[in-house]
């Protein structure tokens, strides 16, 4: 009997241990499958990854609080009824349309081969660091922006803060680039920090169409059945819906709830030290979000070319706050976030 007693209390510690181990936010590197996982007491987050069959590094997925997947599963897991255009568009990443002539944005294994030299990748070089806590847990990794002629042309190191409070996940994304080169991000409305959010977290209004890029080039995307899209676009300007895109402000919330009725809330945050605050929203009812502050006369023609210049060595920040709420928010609650991002990178 005092054997049992003795494996029994003995199990009760390692299960007091393992739960201790599971909770908080943890960051876990495997550089061998080239992806580091992210969760909050033991259950999925998100996943930094550099797959070799993406032309960048992304996070994906991202999962809200309550376990529902907001992005969109293709190219990398595709899901039954969602979109298939756009293979470039996979869960949420940083990059441009143009910057000193080549295509970052619009890269992926789709490019014809004879087009290919003029575009540009992102390439993971370091995992610089890892922490995890209580409360939050931090990213830091180094990257090549590399032209399609195999030029180095800026470095990139970005650092990721991943935290939770009572009712939502956040993700601080803070981007800083070094020149390598003079580095010149012409006005192009592909960019700069965007995601590819779920079927049901499209617009209801959306039936599809072609959309062409910077260079003309033809993207189709399908007229699919959005009887279970329920996406709603919000900026801090109080435009709406399908009219967000080309507008600006200082953040922009998309609403809408799964099949099983589950209300979702994704809140992007622009920063006051940004280049080009406040941001313009590149967001599209087939599921596109993205913040772009570098296109400028690409969004309202009355505007001059933005043109954004980085000269060799020089170095620039950007500084995203991605929220995930599972349910509706205000404006007012809003604005108290993005005066909280504000106050934490002066």
């Amino acid at each position: 009997m005092p054997k049992l007693t003795t494996l029994a209390a003995s199990a009760a510690i390692l299960m007091s241990t393992a739960t201790m181990y599971a909770q908080g936010v943890k960051v876990t590197a495997d550089e061998a499958h080239r992806r580091v996982e992210v969760t909050i007491d033991g259950k999925p987050f998100t996943t930094y990854m550099w797959p070799t069959s993406l032309t960048k590094p992304v996070l994906y997925p991202l999962i809200d609080d309550a376990g529902i997947t907001v992005t969109r599963g293709y190219p990398l897991h595709p899901l039954k009824g969602e979109r298939v255009d756009h293979p470039h568009h996979a869960g949420m990443w940083f990059n441009y349309g143009n910057v000193n002539g080549f295509d970052f944005w619009n890269n992926s294994d789709a490019i014809k081969p004879e087009d290919r030299h003029k575009m540009g990748s992102v390439y993971e070089r370091k995992i610089v660091s890892t922490k995890s806590g209580a409360n939050q847990g931090e990213l830091t990794v180094d990257s090549i922006w590399t032209t399609g002629e195999g030029k180095d042309i800026l470095k990139d190191t970005t650092r990721y803060v991943f935290s939770r409070n009572k009712d939502s996940r956040a993700i601080d994304v803070i981007v800083t680039l070094t020149a390598l080169d003079k580095a010149v991000f012409n006005d192009d409305k592909e960019g700069l920090f965007g995601m590819r959010v779920a079927h049901w977290l499209e617009s209801p209004e959306e039936k599809g169409g072609t959309f062409l890029d910077a260079s003309g080039r033809p993207t189709q995307v399908a007229n699919v059945d959005t009887s279970e899209s329920t996406g709603v676009y919000l900026t801090s300007e109080g435009v709406k819906g399908p009219a967000v895109w080309s507008t600006r402000g200082r953040w922009c919330t998309l609403t809408g709830h799964d099949p099983e009725g589950h209300t979702a809330t994704i809140a992007m945050i622009d920063n006051p030290k940004n280049p080009g605050y406040p941001t313009y929203w590149h967001a599209r009812g087939y599921g596109l979000f993205a913040a772009n502050p570098l296109g400028r006369h690409i969004f309202d023609a009355k505007q001059p070319a933005f043109n954004f210049t980085l000269e060799k060595g020089q170095s620039t920040t950007f500084r995203y706050r991605v929220v995930l709420f599972s349910h509706t928010v205000t404006p007012s609650q809003m604005n108290h976030e993005a005066d909280l991002f504000s106050a934490t990178y002066k």
